[in-house]
């Protein structure tokens, strides 16, 4: 069989997933060569990457010499909501000449993954919510099965973008958010721009808290650090790549509280790996976001301030938390070494020895017995 190549790709729709940060994926049907089908799901923000890299790969096609010798579509993206077009961008792009339609590129992208296999959800924070394109494209877009609605944020602050893939932003400015990374970037949209944003420098139009934030759980997390951080804030720590440690509070900016033993402190997130897994994150290679309290001349539009819990309060209901399972542990240990003690006394009794039965008397023998036995005693 030669190699592998899609004929044909549909947009059936989007994806709102809570799990493991609020993000959307496109659900597309990728008809393969071998007449397979495969149903897979992307984010937003990895076909934002995948265009712009197929883009560098072919700027005369992509109208960068010359905007008149364009083909490749632009950006499939919901305009939010442009389903149509989506749609037709992703037919545009498999008629394209082949060396663009079935480049290792584009193949690599829409191969089934193990997550397309089986989606990470997790029930216990929020089930994705689904929204499925109309199948008949003269219908309108109001069809659609629910309308997609971007949380709108505040930015409190200025920002200078210090990379391409991230977005400049001015005190004010309202921006739509994509995607919610626990890297502490997130993926934002302003009138006709894109790109990523420290969540540190937006504020929810509702109130100054996140209503997303999770609770402390102070049972902890295991994580390992893949990227060594100093600290620079007296509430940060310092860590080394491959140690391990306990996240006890995931906050959306992006710097977690964690333990390392018994002392806790903030860390970058995207510098953490969970123990046991191999995916690293899109955004390794960037650095960690800001942190709020670093940012100047902040403007927000709340009067009251962020709740924030102090490290003490961390750290104090952390060492409530690591006493009360030593105790528990503890208690369990001395309930063991009883139940042991015990059975090694049980063993060690002196066994009881069988009864001698009395020898039976003449009388008795010349009565019961055998006549071999009488003969005996006479």
């Amino acid at each position: 069989m030669g190699e592998a190549f899609i004929r044909h790709i549909e947009l059936l729709g989007y994806e709102k997933r809570f799990f493991p940060s609020q993000h959307y994926v496109y659900m597309f049907l990728v008809k393969w060569n071998d007449l397979s089908e495969k149903l897979v799901y992307r984010r937003f923000t990895e076909i934002y990457e995948f265009h712009k890299a197929l883009k560098e790969m072919f700027p005369i096609e992509s109208g960068d010499i010359n905007m008149e010798k364009r083909i490749i579509p632009h950006l499939p993206a919901p305009k939010w909501f442009d389903g149509q077009r989506s749609t037709q961008n992703s037919y545009a792009l498999i008629n394209l000449p082949h060396k663009i339609s079935r480049c290792l590129h584009v193949v690599n992208f829409f191969k089934v993954r193990h997550d397309d296999m089986n989606p990470v959800t997790d029930s216990q924070i929020k089930k994705p919510e689904v929204f499925l394109l109309p199948k008949d494209a003269k219908k309108n877009l109001s069809d659609i099965t629910g309308p997609i609605v971007l949380q709108t944020y505040r930015a409190i602050a200025d920002y200078e973008k210090s990379s391409r893939s991230e977005m400049a932003l001015n005190a004010g400015d309202m921006v739509d958010v994509v995607e919610k990374s626990e890297s502490g970037w997130w993926f934002c949209q302003l009138k006709n721009k894109r790109g990523w944003v420290p969540a540190a420098y937006l504020e929810p139009m509702d109130g100054p808290d996140e209503s997303e934030e999770q609770e402390p759980n102070y049972a902890g997390e295991q994580y390992v650090v893949q990227n060594s951080y100093t600290a620079v804030e007296e509430d940060e720590l310092t860590l080394k790549e491959g140690d391990t440690i306990e996240v006890i509070h995931k906050l959306l900016d992006g710097w977690w509280v964690i333990r390392k033993d018994e002392t806790t402190g903030y860390y970058p997130a995207m510098y953490l790996q969970k123990a046991g897994e191999t995916v690293k994150s899109e955004l390794r290679n960037r650095s960690a976001p800001p942190r709020r309290s670093t940012i100047r001349n902040v403007k927000s539009i709340h009067k009251q301030s962020r709740k924030q819990i102090s490290q003490e309060t961390y750290r104090r209901n952390s060492k409530k938390y690591i006493q009360r399972q030593r105790k528990i542990k503890e208690n369990i240990q001395n309930q063991a070494n009883v139940i042991i003690e015990k059975a090694e006394e049980e063993e060690n009794k002196p066994k009881a020895q069988p009864a001698v039965p009395p020898r039976p008397s003449k009388d008795l023998i010349l009565t019961r017995c055998t006549e071999s036995t009488r003969r005996k005693i006479l």
